[in-house]
């Protein structure tokens, strides 16, 4: 059972981690570079659009089952064997990374965005669009490099439980029939033959 919980958190923390890396490194080599290019108006109106529409369901999920499934696979691989713990540890610390430059720097700059208000009623976008924008970008680059690297890491953790699963389940003389223990009990009919080496019935 220990083995079922360590895989699916395991899993669970790889896939969630993965899709947060996926959406910070998107919008550090497309989305920011694109809206780069566009007016004033047309960048703090699609950002702040972004920032409200973010804020769902299937963002928090991620952005906290990231955090809590790594949690949960560090401490259900606590005293297991082949290597794993200390790579779950190095996607926590990165993970943590990235969710303290997320909560520190790019939500308070959302929110000071926000504040700005509609960008038919701000004077002066270009001024706006400074404080916010090089900075923003940034710190985004840092947390996808985390993020991503975190991904990684919990890629590798998966690949090495995979192994000592294998490794365990080929020890044990009862996981594969035929073999060790099992074979060994297993009954041996040999052809009965008669005194005189030949068969009974020939």
């Amino acid at each position: 059972m220990i083995k079922i919980l360590q895989t699916v958190s395991l899993l669970a923390a790889t896939v969630t981690t993965g899709l947060m890396a996926g959406l910070f490194a998107s919008f550090a080599y497309a989305v920011m570079p694109g809206l780069g290019r566009s007016h004033d108006r047309t960048f703090v109106e699609a950002m702040q659009r972004i920032n409200v529409a973010i804020l769902n369901g299937w963002f928090m999920f991620c952005f906290l089952g990231g955090l809590v499934f790594t949690i949960a696979a560090l401490v259900l691989h606590l005293r297991s064997d082949g290597g794993v713990l200390p790579w779950i540890i190095a996607a926590l610390v990165l993970y943590g990374v990235m969710f303290v430059v997320t909560a520190a720097v790019n939500v308070p700059l959302n929110d000071q965005l926000a504040k700005a208000g509609a960008p038919g009623d701000i004077a002066d976008l270009a001024a706006v669009r400074q404080l916010f924008e090089s900075r923003w970008v940034t710190w985004n680059v840092v947390r996808a490099v985390a993020n991503v690297t975190a991904f990684a890491v919990l890629t590798w953790a998966l690949v090495l439980h995979g192994r000592t699963t294998a490794s365990a389940a080929t020890a044990d003389p009862g996981a594969v029939p035929g073999r060790g223990a099992s074979a060994a009990a297993a009954p041996h009919f040999l052809p009965a033959t008669s005194p005189y080496g030949e068969r009974p019935g020939r």
